[in-house]
């Protein structure tokens, strides 16, 4: 019988918390080769609308919610998706909920995409507050959320987790105004880059994001003010 009511959580457990991605219109598809999928939030000029997506369910992994999402979208050749929100009674959009999301997706030309401003994002994914370090001023961040910094040509960014064993680095704005995004975690084990065996403790990491993930991050996180 014990064993029977263990079954039963776990069942119940898997299917409280599982994440599913489904397609749930096709408009059309487009055919493209673009690797992108990046986030717009206001409507562009000769967007091709191909269909919608709609998450149900919470997951704290959101590398593997974005790598379905990204699937989804290229199946109907998709680069580009912005949030379609659930609207309330009186017809106003309903607050974010990471649980239970709908996302157009779209075809745009690259060229038409907003240029990039040369902006650093850091995103906090430890399930505690995080505090930084930008050129010695402290920062908190809370858990999912993240900051947006202007660079200034010129100037060198030293980016720390304020720990002994924790991760520094330097950033500058490039050339081509790209904008830089890291994610911030807390302690974790890691392996020696020797391949000797050996375990290494980190006591704040800082990793380098691409792109599209980030912009989806941008979207499911809330912006620190």
């Amino acid at each position: 019988m014990k064993d029977l009511i263990t079954v039963i959580l776990v069942l119940f457990v898997q299917f409280t918390f599982a994440q599913n991605v489904y397609l749930i219109k096709v408009e059309k598809t487009n055919e493209n080769k673009d690797k992108f999928l990046y986030h717009i939030k206001e409507e562009i000029n000769n967007a091709e609308f191909l269909g919608e997506i709609e998450v149900q369910g919470y997951s704290k992994d959101d590398a593997a919610v974005f790598s379905k999402i990204y699937k989804k979208a290229k199946e109907v050749g998709a680069n580009a998706f912005s949030l379609n929100p659930f609207e309330t009674v009186d017809g106003s959009p309903q607050k974010f909920d990471a649980a239970h999301y709908k996302l157009k997706l779209y075809y745009i030309k690259s060229d038409t995409f907003s240029n990039e401003e040369g902006n650093l994002y850091l995103f906090a994914t430890s399930p505690k507050d995080q505090k930084i370090s930008i050129n010695r001023k402290d920062y908190i961040l809370s858990p999912r959320t993240y900051l947006k910094m202007p660079l200034v040509s010129g100037e060198i960014y030293t980016v720390s987790t304020k720990k002994l064993l924790g991760s520094t680095i330097k950033i500058q704005k490039s050339a081509k105004n790209a904008d830089q995004y890291y994610q911030i975690s807390s302690a974790r084990l890691g392996n020696s880059s020797q391949n000797d065996g050996t375990l290494h403790l980190k006591s704040g990491d800082i990793v380098g994001l691409e792109k599209s993930f980030a912009e989806f991050l941008t979207m499911i996180y809330q912006k620190t003010k």
